[in-house]
């Protein structure tokens, strides 16, 4: 068939909004976004119900493996709205489904019929419009919480705003309060999926899924990575030289740590298990240590210095 016109070439990817490298959920996701946009029971805009048709065109030929592939053969070389000729028996290595001649009268464009002779996608639509359902957006938002919650586990409420669609199609944003349980051992960055918690389907269609990541409130003591936490631990030089037994907060409770003697400043010291663990993933506690020199400001301290450098002489510049 010649089309009696000048034909415009369609750029199917660019319509949803996507690349030629796009998979197939992809694709299949763009659609739903889009249609849900731009479907006139939704959307009042004048060129909306356009818009639509070219959405639904799009996804009849990037939806079927075999159209796709015949579409994808033509190559990527023409520009929207440019005038088209499909290359001379481009298609006969392929097997798309044709629809009967005269099926459609009207909805698809020029350009797809002369490529795949119609689709059973627009009369279903014709047929259908009015009971149009998409299902509702996935929502993505944070929640913060304590490492003391994250260690033991915790129960939060929260409200968040959600789409949901009014008895006339409209999206209004409509405060919505969960009960959130927080699994003992999360990590900052992991997500918590509530199923049907998110953004409400379009007529009558379920509602899309609600993903929470997790954030952690800074805390005044301990710094955190992955699992293990770190408390920086300051120590006396006296401590450090002859050893010493002192308490050290932990996220389970105060616990007494022995200090060797003769340790140095930056030795770090495990406590085993005292991190974030989940069923066989351990977290540990990490000490490090920070020694503190007092400032001698009497002569008797002074002098008591001047001995002890006497008695124990050290250069730690050696190596240097």
């Amino acid at each position: 068939m010649q089309p009696d016109t000048d034909m415009k070439y369609k750029d199917y990817y660019k319509t949803l909004d996507l690349t030629r490298k796009a998979s197939a959920d992809e694709i299949k996701q763009a659609y739903r976004r889009l249609a849900r946009k731009y479907h006139p029971d939704i959307n009042k805009s004048s060129d909306a119900e356009q818009k639509f048709k070219e959405l639904g065109e799009a996804y009849e030929v990037l939806k079927d493996p075999e159209k796709r592939k015949a579409y994808d053969a033509i190559g990527s070389n023409y520009q929207t709205e440019e005038n088209f000729t499909p290359p001379p028996e481009w298609n006969t290595q392929f097997s798309f489904h044709r629809a009967n001649p005269g099926e459609f009268k009207h909805g698809f464009s020029d350009f797809f019929e002369e490529l795949f002779g119609g689709g059973q996608f627009h009369t279903a639509q014709r047929r259908t419009a009015t009971s149009f359902r998409a299902r509702g957006e996935d929502i993505h938002a944070e929640i913060t919480i304590s490492l003391q919650e994250a260690y033991e586990g915790a129960t939060k409420n929260i409200t968040l705003n959600r789409p949901q669609f009014d008895q006339q199609g409209h999206s209004v944003l409509t405060p919505h309060t969960l009960h959130i349980t927080i699994p003992k051992g999360i990590l900052q960055g992991q997500r918590i999926r509530l199923e049907g918690q998110g953004g409400g389907g379009y007529g009558g269609a379920v509602s899309g899924d609600l993903y929470l990541k997790i954030r952690f409130a800074p805390h005044s003591l301990f710094t955190i990575k992955e699992r293990d936490i770190y408390l920086d631990l300051p120590i006396t030089c006296y401590e450090a030289a002859l050893g010493a037994i002192i308490t050290v907060p932990t996220l389970a409770g105060k616990v007494d740590v022995k200090i060797p003697p003769g340790s140095q400043g930056g030795s770090k010291l495990r406590l085993k298990g005292r991190g974030l663990s989940s069923n066989n993933k351990i977290g540990h506690q990490y000490i490090e240590l920070h020694i503190v020199v007092p400032t001698p400001v009497t002569k008797e301290q002074k002098e008591l210095f001047s001995k002890m450098a006497q008695v124990m002489p050290l250069n730690p510049r050696n190596h240097l």
